[in-house]
């Protein structure tokens, strides 16, 4: 159960608020430890996930007799990149349709620019799941209201998942689905008066926070097809757009594919990045970049402002060097602080 609860008119300060940039300078290296390295897990423990839902926010629920095609239109007609499954047979919820089944989808059943996808067009919701499940499992993760936070990040991070139903015990209702995004936002804003933990003020290049090795990109000359075939294999949620020089020259996410679903051009994915990139007409998240050298608070700051779901690590010649993502931090600063604190305070080479 919660320990402390906020003012819910508090929550204006989710879509516009930020806290104030620290000042305090902390001597690197101290070899002290830091009574402050626990204080987000402490905060997370705190606050439950009830806290963290908006006073008011968009749900969409689908049947899941409901036309595969018409799901991922009413997706996109809603600004939405998830909804809660309903079985009406069980009566209960039995899972998540997202855009990875989109994805999962064309990859699948996708010939040539010439040959409908027929199972996009006529499947059910259910039909998919049918299919889907012969090689996957997939049971309904979620969470209850009075959970703390620190939970639903666990839960979040164990499961590989990006998006945990809020379920009325009582009920049965879905109140909110809880994401990486809105769970650092809350601790930004709300966790502005928590002393802050000395690891803050570590270089990106020491924290060791973040993909650096094998990062998964592609080339703006290739196809969509292999964006998703990238997307699909490697299990990434957005794929940096190289040039030859592997300079980063835009971001394709997962959320982009949707936009396939919304001009209707789902069945031309030979068409190369370079152009899928100039045709999205909706917003878009940007490439917002961070250097070695920035600091973890720096790039906290970023990435919340911004609104994004990561940052591309690039050198001073825009060439890609990793990914850091909204759980890359969380887990580092919720789920690790220990570790981070310990590297904190060790010596660091000044080359």
């Amino acid at each position: 159960m919660c320990t402390e609860k906020l003012d819910r008119s508090a929550h204006a300060q989710m879509d516009t608020g930020t806290q104030d940039d620290c000042h305090e300078d902390y001597i690197m290296n101290s070899t002290d430890p830091d009574p402050n390295a626990e204080a987000y897990m402490n905060f997370m423990k705190k606050h439950c996930c009830y806290d963290a839902i908006p006073t008011s926010c968009k749900l969409v629920i689908f049947d899941t007799s409901l036309q595969v095609k018409k799901a991922f239109f009413a997706l996109v007609a809603n600004g939405l990149r998830a909804a809660p499954l309903w079985d009406n047979k069980l009566q209960r919820f039995v899972g998540m349709l997202t855009i990875t089944d989109f994805i999962n989808i064309l990859h699948r059943y996708y010939r040539s620019p010439m040959v409908q996808i027929y199972e996009l067009e006529e499947h059910k919701i259910e039909t998919w799941r049918d299919v889907y499940l012969q090689y996957h499992d997939q049971c309904l993760i979620s969470i209850t209201p009075d959970a703390s936070l620190f939970d639903a990040v666990y839960s979040l991070l164990k499961h590989k998942i990006h998006r945990l139903p809020v379920i009325d015990p009582d009920s049965g209702n879905v109140l909110h689905i809880l994401t990486h995004k809105r769970i650092l936002k809350f601790l930004y804003i709300f966790g502005a008066s928590v002393p802050k933990p000395r690891f803050l003020k570590m270089q990106i290049k020491d924290a060791g926070i973040g993909t650096f090795t094998d990062v998964a990109t592609v080339l703006q000359t290739a196809t969509v097809y292999d964006a998703l075939s990238v997307f699909v294999e490697r299990r990434v949620s957005a794929l940096p757009v190289v040039d030859d020089d592997g300079k980063v020259v835009a971001l394709y996410s997962r959320f982009d594919v949707i936009n396939l679903a919304a001009q209707k051009t789902y069945n031309n994915l030979s068409m190369s990045m370079q152009e899928a990139v100039r045709r999205r007409r909706c917003y878009v998240e940007g490439v917002i970049k961070c250097y070695p050298d920035e600091t973890l608070e720096t790039v906290i700051d970023r990435i919340v402002k911004a609104e994004v779901h990561r940052l591309v690590l690039v050198d001073r010649d825009d060439v890609v060097q990793g990914i850091i993502s909204l759980s890359d931090l969380l887990q580092a600063i919720v789920l690790s602080p220990a570790a981070l604190a310990s590297r904190y305070s060790q010596p660091v080479s000044n080359n």
